[in-house]
């Protein structure tokens, strides 16, 4: 989204791979900032698809250098590290983003804020639209906020049956998952398996995961956590493959 966004606005992209563990390569960053000088840096935390998290040595270790650092914290609710919306106090180069898309289950209606610094405030009132959000998505982003008790036992639920599906995908001896700070797990298909083949033969039953062609996450797959049933149906459909 973000790649697809700067190209509208004429940006140029550099991205920095991450780590194979997915972790930060804090030393490339470093390197990137001094020689190309972008004017901002968008992070992740947790991150997609493999659900890590930035430690606060790193995101230090970023905020230090001259650059405008926005950080997206869609699938923040769903890890146990707490939201950096505070750091903005202290730190004038930090956004932080955050949705009700993902814990509130409000994708379709597109309702987002985020964090920003006095002095960037001023510009982003300059080019916002003037009719950003619907009537729809603020009263339902409205109901949410006034079910915090609800939207809490739900997640708690959520991480529960992340717990108990991991768990079940490390019992799978071409399957590699990933911990996951998200609602989802990234597994790597090990053994010669091919992912492609995985993902449309449990879409043939009925199940329905995500696999990547991407050079950087080629052979792996990507599963949502769902309900106990969800994932009852996933492990039954993993004994019925015929690879």
């Amino acid at each position: 989204m973000y790649e697809f966004d700067a190209s509208v606005n004429a940006a140029l992209v550099i991205k920095v791979p991450r780590l194979p563990d997915f972790s930060l390569d804090i030393a490339n960053i470093v390197k990137m900032v001094e020689q190309e000088k972008p004017k901002c840096i968008f992070l992740t935390s947790p991150n997609n698809p493999d659900g890590s998290v930035i430690n606060n040595e790193d995101l230090l270790k970023i905020l230090d250098l001259p650059v405008l650092v926005v950080l997206d914290e869609a699938y923040v609710e769903f890890s146990s590290l707490q939201s950096r919306m505070t750091w903005v106090k202290k730190h004038d180069n930090l956004i932080v983003l955050r949705t009700f898309s993902k814990r509130a289950g409000l994708a379709g209606l597109r309702v987002g804020y985020g964090a920003f610094p006095l002095s960037i405030i001023e510009y982003l009132w300059r080019a916002k639209q003037p009719y950003n959000v619907s009537v729809a998505a603020e009263v339902s982003a409205c109901a949410a906020l006034q079910n915090p008790v609800y939207l809490e036992s739900v997640k708690n639920l959520l991480l529960q049956e992340r717990e108990r599906l991991y768990n079940l995908l490390k019992g799978i001896p071409y399957l590699k998952p990933f911990p996951s700070h998200a609602n989802f797990i990234l597994c790597e298909v090990t053994s010669g398996k091919d992912a492609k083949k995985i993902k449309e033969d449990l879409a043939k039953m009925g199940v329905m995961i995500r696999h990547y062609d991407k050079k950087e996450l080629k052979g792996y797959i990507r599963i949502s956590v769902g309900k106990p049933e969800h994932t009852d149906a996933l492990m039954e459909g993993f004994k019925a493959l015929k690879l």
